[in-house]
C-alpha cells in the first residue's frame, strides 16, 4: 500500500544523517518531496532550448582561432528567474493530447529545485561537445577526401551513446554505493624586433610568451576553462607546470638541439620531414586504400615534430602513470575500504541516507533498460564501422576491443574519479594500441580512440550525473530520459552545426587558403590531424619505437608512476607544510601537458585571472567573491558568445571581418617566432640562418 504524503514526510523526518562521507553529510540534505513537480512542461522547454543553443554555441566557437566553452553556470543563472516566471504567468488548467488519453499541465506550481536541477542535466549535454565529429572535420578539411553523412551522423551519435551501456552496468557500485561520493558534484601580446630569438621568447601564441598579455576574454577562457570557477589550489599547481615545461625544460631542449629542435618551430602542432619542410602526407599514403605506403615512408623520410609536441606526448605518458601512483597513494585506502565494504554488502555501504529515500520514494531504472540501450547502440556501432563500404577503415574486431578497453576501464577510472575528481585520460594508450595491431590507417586509429576512449567518459559522465540525481533526489526515471533526450538532441545540433560549417564557410581550417583576419583556423581539429598522422598514418613504431626519433620518451611512463611517491614521503615528514601540502603533480602534469592548442598567452592571463579572483579576491573580500563570482565568470561566457554569434551572422557569414587594425587581429606580430634556426634551413617568410 503507498504511503500518503503525510506518512513519507514523517518517515523522513526520522532519517539520521549516517553517511560516512563527511564532506556528503555537511552538504547533501537528506529531506525529500516525491510531490515536487521534476519532469514538467517547464523543464522541457527550458532544458532543450538550453541544449540546443550550448550544443551549437560550443560547436560555433569550436573551429574557431579564439575558442570558448560555455558551461551549465549560464543555465544555471538564467534558468531560475526564467522558470519562475514561467510558473507565474502560465495558465494552470490541463492541457488533453488528442486521440490518447493522456493530459499534462503546463504550470504545475511553483518552479522547483528538482526541475532546476534537470534544466541543468539537459544543458550539461549540450555543451559536452561530441569528440567523434574532429574525425570528420580531418576526413573533409585535412585528408580532402569524403566521408558519407549518415556514417558521420552515426558515428556522432553511437559514440555518445555507447557509454549508457557501461553506466548501466556499473552504476550500483558507482552511484548507490556511500563511499563513490563523486566530489564534482558538490561544487557545480609583445613588442616587434626583427629578431628570431626575440620573438620566440616574447610571442604569446608562437613563442614562451614571456611579458605577452591579452584583453580578450577569449584569451582567458578559450582553451583553459573559466579562471573565475577554478580553485587557487588547482591554478597554482596547473602554473607550476607550465611554468617548468615553458620556460625551464622547452628552452633547454630547444637551444641544446636536442631532436634537431632548431630545426622545426619552438611551438608548433604539426609534423615536419627530415629537412626541416612541412611532412607531406601524400607522399606515404596510397590514395586509393588510404594506407601507410611503405615503400613511399622509406624512400621519404621519418616523421618529426617540434620539441614541444614530442615533450607533450612525453608528460602525457607520465601524467596518466602519476594519477594511478597518485591515486593509490593518497586515496588507495578509502579505494580498498570502498571496494571491501561493497564485497561485503555492508548495510551502511549499501543503504546510506539517501539510497534509502531513493528507494522507499521512486521506482528504480530497470536494469534491461540499459542492457537494451548497449545492445542498440553497439549493433549501430558494427554497422556504422563495417558498413558505408568500411569508410571509418576500424574492423569489427577493432571496435569490440575498443568497446572491451571501455568496459574494462570504467569501473576502475571510475573509482578513481568517484573519490578524487581526478579522471586519468585514456587517449594516448588507445592511439598507442590500435597503432601498434593496425598500422597506416588514419581513421581506423582515431575512429578506434574515440569508441574506447570517449564512450568510457560518456559513462562516467552520465554516473555523475545520475550521483548528481541521488544527492537531489530527482526520479531515476525521470533523470534517464532527460539524460537520453539531451544527449540525442546535443549529438544531432553539434553534428548540424559541425556539418553546416565544414561544407558552407570557404576554406575553413585552411591556414594557407583563408582571407586575412579570418578566424576559422581550427586549432583544435589541427592537432587532432597531426595526431593521426603521428599515431594513425606512421604509428608510434616508428614514432616512439624502435624504428622512430622519439624511443626516449617512454622513460616517461617510468617517471609518472615514481613521480607522486618522493612528495608523499616529504608530505608525511613534514605534515604543517603549507607549500608541501599544496603539490598535487597529476594537475602540475596537466598543466605542463597544456601547451597545444593552447598557447603560452592563454596560461598567462587564465592563470593570473584565476589567481586574483579565486586567491586575492577570495581571502580579502569574500563575501564579495561569494555573491558575484560566478556571477560575473558566467556574464562574461555569455556575452562573448552572444557577440561571437552576432558578429558571425552579421558580418563573418558574408566574409566581412571588420576593420584591420591592431586590438581587432588575433596575432602578436611575431611572425618569425615560427622560424627555424639552424643553420641552412628554409622556410616560407623566415631568415636563413648562416652555417657556423
Amino acid at each position: 500500500m503507498a504511503k500518503t504524503h503525510e506518512e513519507g514526510a514523517g518517515a523522513e523526518a526520522e532519517e539520521v544523517n549516517e553517511h560516512p562521507i563527511e564532506e556528503v553529510r555537511n552538504t547533501v540534505p537528506t529531506t525529500d518531496d516525491p510531490s515536487e513537480p521534476c519532469l514538467t512542461f517547464r523543464t522541457w522547454v527550458l532544458g532543450m532550448s538550453s541544449c540546443v543553443l550550448l550544443s551549437f554555441v560550443n560547436e560555433f566557437f569550436n573551429y574557431r582561432s579564439s575558442q570558448l566553452s560555455i558551461g551549465t553556470v549560464l543555465v544555471q543563472i538564467a534558468s531560475l528567474p526564467i522558470g519562475r516566471l514561467m510558473a507565474s504567468t502560465l495558465p494552470g488548467r490541463p492541457v488533453r493530447v488528442p486521440l490518447i488519453a493522456w493530459s499534462f499541465s503546463l504550470n504545475p506550481g511553483p518552479f522547483s529545485l528538482k526541475e532546476h536541477c534537470l534544466i541543468t542535466i539537459f544543458a550539461g549535454a549540450g555543451c559536452s561537445g561530441v569528440y567523434a565529429l574532429n574525425i570528420v572535420a580531418i576526413v573533409k578539411v585535412f585528408y580532402r577526401r569524403q566521408i558519407n553523412p549518415y556514417a558521420a551522423m552515426l558515428l556522432a551519435q553511437t559514440t555518445q551513446l555507447l557509454g549508457y551501456g557501461w553506466a548501466g552496468l556499473f552504476r550500483k557500485f558507482l552511484v548507490d554505493s556511500a563511499y563513490m561520493w563523486w566530489p564534482i558534484n558538490l561544487v557545480q601580446v609583445t613588442l616587434l624586433r626583427d629578431s628570431v630569438t626575440a620573438q620566440q621568447i616574447g610571442s604569446g601564441l608562437r613563442g614562451l610568451g614571456i611579458g605577452s598579455f591579452g584583453l580578450d576574454w577569449n584569451t582567458v577562457a578559450g582553451f583553459l576553462g573559466n579562471p573565475l570557477v577554478s580553485p587557487a589550489f588547482t591554478v597554482v599547481n596547473v602554473m607550476a607546470g607550465f611554468a617548468l615545461t615553458t620556460y625551464v625544460a622547452l628552452p633547454l631542449l630547444y637551444w641544446t638541439d636536442t631532436y634537431n629542435a632548431r630545426r622545426f618551430p619552438l611551438i608548433s602542432p604539426h609534423v615536419y620531414d627530415d629537412a626541416g619542410r612541412p611532412y607531406d602526407t601524400g607522399r606515404v599514403l596510397n590514395r586509393d586504400t588510404f594506407t601507410l605506403n611503405l615503400v613511399g615512408y622509406d624512400a621519404y623520410s621519418r616523421i618529426n615534430v617540434s620539441v614541444l609536441f614530442a615533450v607533450n606526448y612525453g608528460i602525457g605518458f607520465a601524467s596518466l602513470m602519476s594519477t594511478l601512483s597518485h591515486v593509490a597513494l593518497y586515496h588507495g585506502r578509502e579505494v580498498w575500504d570502498g571496494l571491501c565494504r561493497k564485497r561485503q554488502h555492508q548495510k551502511t555501504d549499501v543503504d546510506d541516507v539517501h539510497t534509502r529515500i531513493m528507494r522507499r520514494n521512486y521506482k528504480p531504472v530497470p536494469q534491461w533498460w540499459f542492457h537494451l540501450m548497449l545492445a542498440v547502440v553497439l549493433a549501430l556501432s558494427l554497422f556504422t564501422c563495417e558498413g558505408f563500404g568500411q569508410q571509418l577503415q576500424l574492423p569489427y574486431w577493432g571496435l569490440l576491443l575498443a568497446c572491451a578497453i571501455a568496459f574494462a576501464f570504467t569501473l576502475p577510472v571510475g573509482v578513481i574519479f568517484a573519490t578524487t575528481n581526478m579522471q586519468p585520460g585514456l587517449n594516448i594508450v588507445t592511439e598507442l594500441i590500435i597503432g601498434y595491431l593496425y598500422p597506416g590507417k588514419p581513421l581506423a586509429n582515431v575512429v578506434f580512440k574515440t569508441y574506447g576512449f570517449i564512450s568510457m567518459g560518456q559513462a562516467l559522465a552520465f554516473l555523475a550525473d545520475l550521483k548528481l540525481g541521488h544527492y537531489m533526489k530527482i526520479p531515476p526515471r525521470s533523470m534517464f530520459f532527460a539524460q537520453l533526450a539531451g544527449t540525442l538532441t546535443a549529438s544531432t545540433v553539434h553534428f548540424a552545426t559541425a556539418w553546416w560549417l565544414l561544407t558552407t564557410v570557404k576554406d575553413i581550417c585552411d591556414v594557407g587558403r583563408l582571407p586575412a583576419g579570418s578566424p576559422w583556423t581550427c586549432p583544435g581539429d589541427d592537432v587532432f590531424y597531426n595526431a593521426s598522422i603521428i599515431w594513425g598514418v606512421v604509428g608510434p613504431l616508428r614514432m616512439f619505437g624502435s624504428l622512430g626519433n622519439y624511443w626516449q620518451m617512454n622513460y616517461l611512463f617510468l617517471v609518472g608512476l615514481l613521480a607522486p611517491l618522493p612528495v608523499w614521503l616529504l608530505q608525511r615528514a613534514y605534515p604543517t607544510n603549507r607549500v608541501l601540502a599544496g603539490v598535487n603533480l597529476p594537475l602540475v602534469f596537466a598543466g605542463a601537458s597544456g601547451l597545444l592548442p593552447a598557447r603560452s598567452v592563454n596560461f598567462i592571463m587564465w592563470g593570473l585571472l584565476g589567481f586574483i579572483f579565486n586567491h586575492v579576491v577570495y581571502r580579502r573580500y569574500k563575501a564579495w567573491w561569494m555573491r558575484h563570482n560566478y556571477v560575473l565568470a558566467a556574464g562574461l561566457d555569455a556575452g562573448v558568445a552572444f557577440m561571437g554569434v552576432l558578429t558571425f551572422v552579421a558580418l563573418g557569414y558574408f566574409d566581412v571581418y571588420g576593420p584591420q587594425w591592431w586590438g581587432s587581429v588575433a596575432d602578436d606580430r611575431c611572425d618569425l617566432a615560427a622560424c627555424p634556426t639552424a643553420p641552412g634551413v628554409v622556410a616560407k617568410g623566415c631568415p636563413v640562418v648562416a652555417a657556423e
